[in-house]
């Protein structure tokens, strides 16, 4: 186990401590002698989570320690800890839960289009957009956790949320197109190798 997969597995194991420092009711955690409120907290381990997917990426390609187990584990860990934030934050009141579905819906659309294409025997590359999409979605999230103590923030967690809609749709759409265009220059190649029906004629036939 090398450690960008070390740092993959880490980053599944922060969403149950998000989700507990979101929901926990109390609104306090205590440390020892120290208290801290539950809002900072849940944005601390929802930012450690979002470095540990950043370093493990850049980690494995400067380390050539690119692994299968990490191919399917990263998307997973990615998938588990954004869902589960955003969850939370409809459970809690602070995001509408129509926008939420619909963010997590394309996640397993694509997802589950990337499983056929993978069965085909076609990859799908994460795309520029895609990249933009998480990014977005980290600010989003960061911004809708602290709007909990500052709702002023609230108008521009939710402009950043539309934002993350807005490449969700348009990074989904993108992955279909290439799926359609593997697809389609595979039936191409296909036919260009299969003989016409003259040519496999017989000479009396002929």
């Amino acid at each position: 186990m090398n450690l960008p997969n070390l740092l993959t597995i880490l980053r599944i194991f922060f969403v149950p401590l998000l989700v507990a420092a979101l929901l926990m009711e109390s609104h306090t955690i205590h440390v020892g002698p120290l208290v801290f409120d539950h809002v900072w907290v849940a944005l601390a381990i929802f930012l450690a989570a979002a470095c540990t997917d950043l370093l493990d990426g850049y980690l494995a390609r400067r380390w050539g320690q690119i692994t299968t187990v990490g191919t399917l584990l990263d998307p997973i860990a990615d998938k588990l800890l954004i869902s589960a934030a955003l969850i939370s934050l409809v459970q809690i009141r602070v995001v509408g839960a129509w926008l939420v579905i619909l963010i997590i819906a394309r996640e397993f659309a694509v997802s589950g289009l990337r499983s056929i294409a993978a069965s085909a025997g076609y990859t799908i590359h994460a795309s520029d957009l895609g990249k933009t999409k998480m990014l977005a979605q980290v600010v989003a999230i960061s911004l809708l956790v602290v709007s909990i103590k500052w709702p002023s923030w609230t108008t521009v967690a939710n402009i950043w949320l539309w934002i993350v809609v807005l490449f969700a749709v348009a990074s989904a759409i993108g992955y279909f197109w290439k799926f359609w265009r593997k697809v389609d220059d595979s039936i191409k190649r296909r036919r260009r190798r299969e003989p016409s029906p003259d040519r496999l004629a017989s000479p009396a036939a002929r």
